[in-house]
């Protein structure tokens, strides 16, 4: 088939695609979890932390695969890995309509991570990455924009469910899944030189220089896999993120049970959990954009102070005290926002281009491996105390040592 350029860079195409792909993957898998919670509890006498502990299988399975699909992603593509992701996710879902036991709920769900350890944001940025220089930032701040934009499903899961209950919600979200994201998954392409064009459409030029001026020359750090992962700056970089990560996992599994034990009614409890990925929006582009402008270690610790903050007003809401949901939803949701994008502009901040799947994909397998603990803890709990409060001040606390370890990071090399 001949490729025939278009007047919109195809890359475009691509960014558009990876949103829409993000945006049901994330609405479905991840944050529409939280409103399953109440009833297959109801239905089977389930306890929370025995459905929290699907949510760590999830993250057990993506953070172990994550590696071998930045890996992949590098070598092979992102269409191959999107394509068959899908598939897998839908099977999956389809599947975990059908749990009657623990085991084939936890069997389902390991089934839904694999599938979506493919086509996870990891391997969606890198196929953005891949068509994209100086307008890497943006580009890649809308695509992981769709995760947040994901949460706007979750009112559309809730009516499916109260109309028709939580197993045939599981089927129609399985097989809507593959009725979009099979044609999305088609539109991605590898690298813009396969097909004749250059990143950011750009048109290769000779410029003649003037033979007394000096030859115009830009350095950009280039450090291989092995030795960024036994560097101190990868370490700290993860760390950081880590701690900010545990609290994301925890909130987005446990906000909507949370907030109705407080006797918060349901639709305000589903409101909340709708808001706070499409906040997390602010943190995704306006983070990206002021790492571009700014020192990114600086940017980072905006980025932790603003979750510390958002995890001390999520302690202390109440029924008196609804109104600390606003602030929560502000500080949280662009606290949160700004981890997605972070990981991306700080790898590539210190360590280049040649191996940033590869190292994507490292990183995304560490965050969510440790942080599986975060969700069942939080459920435990609640199981003997009858209560979440002072689980969310331990998180912020550990988002505040993410503050002094990014204080204390090593400066970008140049040398």
């Amino acid at each position: 088939m001949n490729w025939q350029p278009s007047k919109v860079f195809y890359g475009w195409w691509i960014v558009g695609a990876t949103f829409l792909i993000a945006i049901y993957t994330g609405g479905t898998v991840f944050f529409g979890f939280t409103v399953f919670f109440e009833p297959i509890a109801n239905e089977l006498g389930w306890s929370y932390a025995q459905i929290s502990f699907a949510a760590s299988i999830r993250g057990l399975e993506i953070g172990l695969l994550a590696p071998l699909s930045g890996i992949l992603v590098d070598r092979w593509g992102s269409r191959k890995l999107v394509l068959s992701g899908i598939v897998i996710t839908s099977l999956g879902l389809m599947l975990l309509s059908r749990a009657i036991s623990l085991g084939m709920f936890y069997g389902a769900f390991a089934l839904v991570a694999l599938g979506v350890s493919a086509c996870s944001s990891s391997v969606l940025v890198v196929a953005v990455a891949n068509w994209f220089r100086r307008k890497m930032g943006i580009a890649t701040g809308i695509t992981v924009s769709g995760f947040g934009f994901g949460g706007l499903m979750i009112p559309i899961v809730v009516r499916l469910i109260d109309f028709y209950e939580w197993r045939m919600t599981m089927v129609i979200l399985g097989l809507g899944l593959l009725v979009i994201g099979l044609p999305l998954s088609i539109v991605l392409r590898d690298k813009p030189e396969q097909y004749g064009e250059q990143p950011d459409g750009e048109v290769v030029t000779t410029v003649m220089n003037n033979k007394d001026s000096p030859p115009l020359e830009t350095f950009e750090i280039d450090v291989s896999a092995s030795r960024a992962l036994r560097s101190r700056s990868f370490w700290h970089i993860e760390l950081a993120l880590l701690f900010q990560f545990v609290a994301m996992q925890t909130v987005i599994t446990h906000v909507v049970p949370y907030l109705s034990s407080l006797g918060i009614t349901r639709p305000i409890s589903s409101l909340v959990a709708t808001v706070l990925p499409v906040l997390s929006v602010g943190g995704r582009l306006g983070f990206g954009w002021l790492g571009d402008k700014f020192d990114k270690r600086r940017v980072t610790i905006c980025s932790l102070i603003l979750t510390s903050l958002g995890l001390i007003c999520f302690e202390y809401i109440s029924l008196g005290r609804v109104w600390l949901a606003t602030p929560f939803l502000l500080l949280f949701g662009i606290g949160f926002g700004s981890n997605v994008t972070m990981r991306g502009i700080l790898l590539r901040e210190y360590f280049g281009r040649r191996s940033f799947g590869t190292l994507l994909g490292f990183t995304m397998g560490i965050l969510t491996l440790t942080s599986i603990a975060g969700p069942p803890l939080a459920g435990w709990v609640f199981d003997n105390w009858g209560s979440y409060h002072g689980v969310w001040l331990m998180f912020a606390s550990l988002t505040i040592a993410g503050i002094i370890i990014v204080a204390t990071m090593p400066p970008v090399r140049t040398t």
